[in-house]
This record gives C-alpha cells, sequence and structure tokens, in this order.
C-alpha cells in the first residue's frame, strides 16, 4: 500500500523508499506534513520486523460550506438603490404633483411581485399615477374600462376561427391581461362573473381558455381602481378576490400647494411628460433585493401577533388571514430598500399596516354603526400590540377603545 501524500507535501524521493517500506503499510500524514525524509522510511521498515500496531481510524475532514457567491449585477443594483428610487420619483414627480405615499405604496406594490387597488374619489390621478409608473419603469401597459356588460372574454382574450385556402384553424387571440401591468379601471362596475376572471391571472399568473394554459409576461401586476362614493351599478368585490391585492391604497385630497401646482401644470401650453426611468430587467432584480431585506426575529414575532389580533373578535368580526402576515413582512422589506436602510424597522411595519389590513380585516355591525373605520381598528390593534402610544381622548365618541375593546366574544 503505498503512502498517502496531501497537496502541502513538497517533494518526494524514490531513494527515501526501500522494499520492505514498499510492502508495508505507511504511515499516514497529515495535511500540515512539509516533506517526508529518508529517516522516516527507514524508521517505518524497522517498525514493519515488531508486530504491527492497531490501526487508527482517518481523521475526518470537516466538510465546510462554500460561501454563495454573489450576482455582480445584483451586487451593482443594490449599491445605485438609492439612485434608481431617486430617478423613479423623479421622473413621476414630473407628472404626478404630491401623492407621495401613493406612489411609495404602488412602487412596494410593485416590489413585492403584488397587486394593488386603489380607492379615492373621482378626478385625484389613480389612473393617470398608475399609467406614469409603467412608462417609468418600461413595462408594457393595458387598459381595461370595466362596465357592467364586460365579459370575461373580453379581459382574458378569445379563440376565433381562421380560413386560409380553404382549410380553418384556431388562433388565440390575447386579451387586455396580457401585459405586465394591467390597469382595472373602476373594477366595482365589472359583474361578479368579469371580476372572477381575473382571479387566475392575479393568483397563478396564467390564463385558462377553452382548456388552454397561456402563461403570462413576468412580472405581472394588476392595479385596479374604484370609486367608493358611486354605488349605483356597482358590484363590491368579495373577500376573496380583495384578499388577492397585496395592498388597498387610498389617494387623498390635495393641499392648496398641490392643487395650485396641479392648475398651472395642466393650464399651460405643454402637457408634462416623462422618459423610462428603469428597465424591466432592473425591477426583477430589485424584487429580489427585497426579500433579502433582513427582519429580525423578535420583530417578525411581534407583527405575526399582531395580525392574530385581528383574529379576537371585538370590533372585528372577521380577522386577517396567514396572507396577511406574509404581506406584511414582505411589504416592510420593500419600504425599508426604499428608505435606503438594509433592516426592517418598526416603522416599516407601522406603515404597511394600515394598507395590507384595511381590506382584510370586516368590521362588526356594532362597530360601523359607530362610525368606526378599517384604519381606526388597525391603529388600535397597533396600540394593543405596543407598536403605537395611545393618543388622549378628545371627546366621548373618540377612541375606539373606548367605545369597542378588543378582546373575546
Amino acid at each position: 500500500m503505498e503512502p498517502e501524500y496531501t497537496e502541502t507535501t513538497d517533494s518526494y524521493s524514490n531513494d527515501s523508499f526501500d522494499d520492505a517500506s514498499v510492502q508495508t503499510e505507511e504511515p499516514e500524514f497529515a495535511a500540515e506534513s512539509e516533506s517526508y525524509d529518508a529517516a522516516s522510511a527507514s524508521s517505518a521498515s524497522s517498525a514493519s520486523q515488531a508486530p504491527a500496531p492497531e490501526t487508527t481510524a482517518p481523521e475526518t475532514t470537516i466538510y465546510r460550506e462554500p460561501e454563495p457567491s454573489v450576482d455582480p449585477a445584483l451586487l451593482k443594483t443594490y449599491e445605485n438603490a438609492h439612485k434608481i428610487f431617486s430617478t423613479l420619483f423623479e421622473e413621476i414627480g414630473k407628472v404626478i404633483v404630491g401623492q407621495e405615499e401613493v406612489v411609495e405604496q404602488v412602487m412596494i406594490a410593485l416590489l413585492c411581485n403584488g397587486h394593488a387597488l386603489l380607492e379615492s374619489n373621482p378626478g385625484l390621478g389613480k389612473t393617470l399615477t398608475i399609467s406614469t409608473i409603467s412608462k417609468v419603469v418600461d413595462l408594457s401597459f393595458n387598459r381595461i374600462q370595466c362596465t357592467p356588460d364586460l365579459m370575461p372574454a373580453d379581459i382574458t382574450g378569445t379563440t376565433i376561427v381562421e380560413e386560409h385556402g380553404g382549410n380553418k384553424t384556431f388562433r388565440f387571440e390575447q386579451g387586455p391581461v396580457f401585459a405586465n401591468i394591467v390597469l382595472a379601471d373602476e373594477i366595482n362596475r365589472a359583474s361578479p362573473k368579469t371580476q372572477s376572471a381575473l382571479l387566475e391571472a392575479m393568483q397563478e399568473k396564467q390564463v385558462t381558455v377553452a382548456g388552454h394554459t397561456y402563461p403570462l409576461d413576468k412580472p405581472f401586476f394588476v392595479l385596479a381602481t374604484q370609486n367608493p362614493i358611486e354605488q349605483e351599478g356597482t358590484y363590491p368585490l368579495p373577500e376573496a378576490q380583495l384578499d388577492r391585492f397585496l395592498l388597498k391604497i387610498l389617494v387623498p385630497y390635495p393641499d392648496y400647494n398641490e392643487e395650485l401646482e396641479i392648475v398651472n401644470r395642466y393650464t399651460a401650453q405643454t402637457t408634462p411628460e416623462t422618459s423610462r426611468g428603469i428597465s424591466k430587467e432592473t425591477l426583477v432584480s430589485l424584487q429580489k433585493l427585497t426579500r433579502d431585506i433582513p427582519i429580525s426575529e423578535e420583530l417578525k414575532q411581534r407583527t405575526i401577533k399582531l395580525i392574530m389580533r385581528t383574529r379576537d373578535g371585538g370590533a372585528i368580526e372577521y380577522g386577517a388571514s396567514p396572507r396577511a402576515s406574509i404581506a406584511v413582512i414582505l411589504a416592510s422589506k420593500a419600504r425599508a430598500l426604499v428608505h435606503g436602510r438594509n433592516y426592517v424597522s418598526e416603522e416599516d411595519v407601522i406603515a404597511m399596516s394600515y394598507p395590507v389590513l384595511r381590506h382584510r380585516i370586516i368590521l362588526s355591525f356594532e362597530a360601523e354603526r359607530s362610525g368606526v373605520m378599517p384604519d381606526d381598528a388597525i391603529e388600535d390593534l397597533l396600540i394593543e400590540a405596543g407598536f403605537l402610544q395611545a393618543r388622549p381622548q378628545t371627546s366621548e365618541s373618540s377612541g375606539l377603545r373606548a367605545k369597542l375593546p378588543f378582546g373575546k366574544k
């Protein structure tokens, strides 16, 4: 049996061995040995005349997991993340006046690869905001104007018959859902049958027509709008479909200075325009970076307990599902990345709890009769969980806790 040699052995001489040493078992050499000389070979030869000592098991080699290689393109995107978001918001700001929080939350939905529902009174720029973001991020964009007579085939597409030289063939004509960003304008005006046509696309990122499944281009987002004050001819979204939206974003009225700027900007000779900010590939890299943002185990556990409090009854009739826990943590990671932090803070969890939970909780009849809004219930949950400090009660009717304290039914 030949002696073993390690990579660190410096030299090996044939003169160092005689016939006896070749026929006998040689000692093992450690990785740190530098040379093997004739003296050691001689002692090994003499040792062969004595009874063979007990063989010892070879030393166990410790396996070390190789360090993961970092994608250079992903690392470059991380280093330039602050500049990327600054450019994005600057380009969007050329068209959209104010609404920084709304724009930020829509971008967070894109970073989380999720869908968003924008709700506001008419004329506050919901449609313009979505179309502007699609141009800045350089994604294909289609708009669906929802009406009561809209059919599912008008969204997903349909199979048509073509005739060439007497031969008839079937061809699938893609609908407007085949785009990176689909704007479902006034989605609550569409019938439930048509609304359900978006469910498979939103969840599975695919469309099934006439028994054939067609994958959608990635990334894929549904950004829907709805008007809360107009109830005639509308069909409220069922809870199952509402839960498919990562965020429900409320678009507020602009303040005086913002409205003055809107009037000045859109009553001039030129119309504000924007240019491309980032590519589709950069957006996909930012989506990967979002999931790599760390969150402490203690904050994660507190966030989960916050979601579980929605199921304790009291002012909330039906609480949020585990999908809400995933959404809050993932959206908090995206917000931390947008704000240039490499960790999730309490501030992120507080800010994202409102758009994640406001469409996932159903208030009790007593709470609604008392004028309690979902955001009031969410604020009370954050106070109960220790994320916020209780505000002083200004009147007998203010404060959800004074009227409808949380707890078991």
